[in-house]
């Protein structure tokens, strides 16, 4: 019986079974030359795969437009609205629904609904994405065809549970966007708020300041070396560091974080860690307790009289990897980072009044954080109850 584990009481019927390309029309797309201007001089919509994302079949970035005479000449063409737009390449797995006439790019198939419910179809390809995923080919560039994705097996109920489910998710995902939009918010107001709590480069007084600190002289400006102390972390082979944390093993972080877990460590405390190389250089997180620094970071030690809060949240502001040197591989060297110029309040109680101050709204968007991942692991449960596996579909 093709039916799904979870069901609306008022359902009973069997679920019907028809391959994607006998419920609706599917068509590719291409891209316009790039190299000629006034192909991209125009008011019609053209999406590429980085244009939309991750399991959020309503959210699609438009950017870039062309006119009528590129679709002419070139093998892309207009993508009626409505349409549940695949990316079948570069990206394979993710998928939107347009609401709004498009173009796309050749790594999209697009399929036009004739007998299904097009919302019905997003949602039963995220909940079935690894399906989607696994038939993706080729060498170089993963992807599917136009015939693969014509001859998926679907499940599918009547008109009005289609409908049904879908209201129940798109319910879902309203919560999640109004949540993601407070954390966004939040993580906005702690930016903005970082910019005034601190000194503006080359400058000796924030523009924000708390009360009792009015009258206090103005900062200090020194080196980076006179605050804290700089060390590289050590080499540990990859072998050495397990994905899982077990009794006795260390955290393990790189230049862009937690990378697992080792039986050794080489700090013990609450220190800033730098990411030295690669497209996180520069990038500041927090240590704390007994941990392994690998090369790839360097550990920021506070000297006396330095608050480490404090310390993390004015180099996390600095945007540190405007300081990288080297052209193969840019990298933030020891000594470099010991020479670049700090703001510092006269007194330790100026600089943990900030931190306290930035610490609290870190909190709020901790809790906030996990609200939205709560709800994201309720949709993603509650997706793989309400639509038949593939496996269930094909047997």
């Amino acid at each position: 019986m093709k039916v799904p584990r979870l069901r609306f009481p008022e359902f009973q019927d069997d679920w019907a079974v028809k391959q994607l390309g006998e419920l609706g029309k599917l068509s590719g797309g291409g891209t316009p030359d790039k190299s000629v201007a006034e192909y991209w001089q125009g008011d019609i919509p053209w999406i590429s795969s980085s244009d939309i994302y991750e399991n959020d079949i309503y959210t699609i970035s438009v950017t870039r437009f062309i006119n009528e005479k590129s679709i002419s000449e070139s093998a892309t063409k207009i993508v009626p609205k409505g349409s549940v737009l695949f990316v079948s390449r570069v990206g394979t797995g993710k998928l939107a629904i347009t609401d709004i006439d498009v173009c796309t790019s050749q790594d999209f198939t697009n399929f036009l609904a004739k007998k299904i419910y097009n919302y019905f179809i997003g949602y039963f390809f995220i909940a079935n994405k690894s399906a989607l995923i696994s038939l993706g080919q080729g060498t170089s560039i993963k992807g599917f065809s136009k015939g693969d994705l014509e001859k998926f097996e679907v499940s599918f109920p009547s008109p009005l549970e289609q409908q049904k489910i879908v209201d129940c998710l798109s319910s879902i995902d309203e919560l999640i966007t109004a949540q993601t939009q407070k954390l966004n918010t939040l993580k906005t107001h702690k930016k903005g708020l970082m910019q005034q709590l601190f000194p503006a480069e080359g400058e000796t007084l924030p523009k924000l300041r708390f009360p009792e600190f009015e009258d206090a002289p103005v900062w200090d400006i020194k080196q980076l070396k006179c605050i804290c102390n700089m060390q590289a972390g050590k080499f540990i082979s990859a072998s050495a560091i397990y994905e899982q944390n077990k009794e006795g093993f260390y955290p393990c972080y790189g230049g862009n974080g937690l990378r697992g877990y080792t039986k050794t460590y080489t700090h013990s405390g609450r220190y800033p860690l730098i990411g030295r190389q690669g497209a996180l250089c520069g990038n500041v997180k927090l240590g704390a307790g007994q941990f392994h620094a690998t090369e790839h970071a360097v550990v920021a030690t506070p000297q006396h009289n330095t608050d480490v809060n404090w310390l993390f949240y004015e180099l996390d502001l600095l945007n540190l990897n405007r300081y990288a040197t080297g052209q193969a591989q840019p990298g933030l060297s020891v000594d470099v980072l010991e020479k670049i110029p700090f703001a510092v309040p006269i007194t330790e109680r100026e600089q943990q009044k900030i931190a306290e101050c930035l610490s609290s709204i870190d909190d709020l968007i901790t809790a906030q954080t996990q609200k939205l991942d709560t709800l994201k692991t309720h949709k993603k449960a509650l997706m793989q109850q309400l639509f038949p596996t593939i496996e269930e579909v094909s047997s």
